[in-house]
């Protein structure tokens, strides 16, 4: 009998954390795709602004760009240690199998760049295969891994360089042409246009760009970050695990407070370009990185501890279809906004966009809602949790 309890006090705790997990990666997801409705899938092309439009981009940008997606990184290492976590109680080794879920991600991801440029699937397809040699590394060496690639150290090289020869210039990998491409498709071609551009120059270019500004060293860090947090149970209400998120975003606080300082009053304009724009990139990543640790532990915090933790939970729906609403977004936003479909790019200012966003995310919500009343996984995560798990 007390076998029995205790296992079903693990059983909830489990259901807890998978809850609250959940909703944050629906939180997450939400703010991906008014961003994404903001930039018209990755497409600038807007009618004429006014300063609301202005000010709700600058807003938007500011409390959501980089912390959405940097939300969603720190929840897939946090996955990929719950993947191995549950096949090693199983008697399984893991490592492999994951391997062939990421070759599949990454097919999702090129199935994605057949509709919108931006994908970001490929990336973490790659970066999830990096990792596979620390699922059984110590917590020690976890973080020091989490910490050299938090001090962006390309970045810092490229600050080193700058200030022994001032004339050097940025970091430049040359995929900044593809953008045109990109850009005659989504303004002026078919689906067939958008469909070979995508696949074309879509994995060079977010390539080139998260590694010019940072994003590929700072989404490996939140996957290996993520472990540790899986490893340390730090999203189960038990012990002293509150008291942690609270601590942590008092850190979070005292940071985002000098990196904000620090981007408002250094001088970027009066030092060596290379070394500028390095630094700029790496103080805005730490600053994000507070402003995505105050998130997470905020809303952790009310869920567990306020009465909001039925209003967050409604999340939950979107956050367990991650994968389906990520190609739903794409598919349907670049009908919207694109050449192809509606055309809207050319009267959709930054406001109309907005709303355009909240209403797929309400029409998303429902449907996540529906579908996950019904089936316990959403369509693409069926297929891919299918095909992770078929016989090798």
């Amino acid at each position: 009998m007390h076998k029995l309890i205790c296992k079903n006090m693990e059983n909830k705790i489990q259901s807890q954390r998978i809850n609250v997990v959940d909703s944050l990666r629906g939180f997450a997801v939400v703010g991906i795709i008014i961003i994404h409705f903001l930039e018209h899938l990755n497409f600038y092309a807007f009618p004429e602004l006014t300063p609301f439009d202005e000010g709700l981009w600058d807003t938007v940008f500011y409390l959501g760009a980089s912390k959405m997606y940097a939300i969603f990184a720190l929840l897939f290492g946090l996955s990929c240690y719950i993947q191995h976590h549950n096949a090693e109680k199983r008697g399984e080794d893991f490592r492999l199998r994951f391997a062939w879920r990421m070759l599949l991600l990454f097919g999702w991801g090129m199935l994605d760049l057949v509709f919108f440029n931006g994908d970001i699937l490929c990336t973490y397809a790659v970066l999830g295969l990096l990792i596979i040699p620390l699922v059984k590394a110590a917590d020690k060496m976890l973080m020091v891994v989490a910490a050299i690639l938090f001090i962006q150290p390309i970045e810092v090289y490229y600050i080193v360089k700058g200030l022994i020869v001032p004339d050097a210039m940025p970091m430049d990998l040359g995929y900044g042409h593809l953008w045109n491409v990109c850009y005659e498709a989504c303004a002026n071609g078919s689906f067939l246009d958008v469909a070979k551009a995508g696949l074309t120059t879509g994995l060079p270019i977010n390539f080139g760009w998260a590694i010019e500004h940072g994003r590929l060293t700072q989404t490996l860090m939140l996957f290996v970050v993520g472990m540790l947090l899986g490893r340390k149970r730090l999203f189960i209400n038990e012990a002293t695990n509150l008291n942690f998120w609270k601590k942590a975003m008092a850190c979070a606080v005292v940071l985002f407070a000098i990196t904000q300082v620090l981007l408002l009053t250094l001088s970027f304009d009066q030092m060596p370009k290379c070394v500028s724009m390095s630094l700029d990139i790496q103080l805005t990543a730490w600053r994000n990185f507070a402003m995505m640790t105050f998130y997470v532990g905020g809303i952790t915090l009310l869920y567990y501890k306020t009465s909001m933790q039925k209003a967050i939970s409604r999340l939950e729906c979107i956050g367990k279809m991650s994968l389906t609403d990520y190609l739903l977004q794409s598919i349907i936003g670049g009908f919207i906004f694109y050449n192809w479909g509606l055309g809207l790019y050319t009267v959709s200012g930054h406001t109309m966009s907005f709303v355009l966003g909240i209403i797929f995310c309400i029409g998303l919500y429902f449907f996540c809602s529906f579908w996950t009343s019904r089936f316990r996984r959403g369509p693409l995560e069926e297929l891919w949790a299918r095909a992770t798990h078929i016989k090798l």
